[in-house]
């Protein structure tokens, strides 16, 4: 399974991002593709998370409201849509597949990464 996620980038605090993310290979193995973000000198943090089969999310408390996770199942794709962007949104954002959880273990593929950079 390969993971191509894209459509990082600059943008002002209060804007807008979508990313995307295209798997390929045999994800029929996996239940849900999350996000994950890591700062600079931080941990890699749970963002959100979608299950391909019914569309259900989780969301972690700082990005509830403001960020909206979809999927494209005939395409393979998921799509995290960030809105009202802030300074602390900055981040390297990772998709990836496996379990509907959490937690970054129990993801068995993993994207490249994405830049997200908001500034003041």
């Amino acid at each position: 399974v390969q993971l191509q996620a894209s459509g990082g980038g600059l943008v002002q605090a209060g804007g807008s991002l979508r990313l995307s993310c295209a798997a390929s290979g045999h994800t029929f193995n996996s239940v849900a593709m999350g996000w994950f973000r890591q700062a600079p000198g931080k941990e890699r943090e749970f963002v959100a998370v979608i299950r391909w089969s019914d569309g259900l999310t989780y969301y972690a408390d700082s990005v509830k409201g403001r960020f909206t996770a979809s999927r494209d199942n005939a395409k393979n794709t998921g799509f995290l849509q960030m809105n009202s962007l802030k300074p602390e949104d900055t981040a390297v954002y990772y998709c990836a597949v496996g379990d509907f959880s959490t937690a970054t273990i129990l993801y068995t593929y993993w994207g490249q990464g994405t830049l997200v950079t908001v500034s003041s």
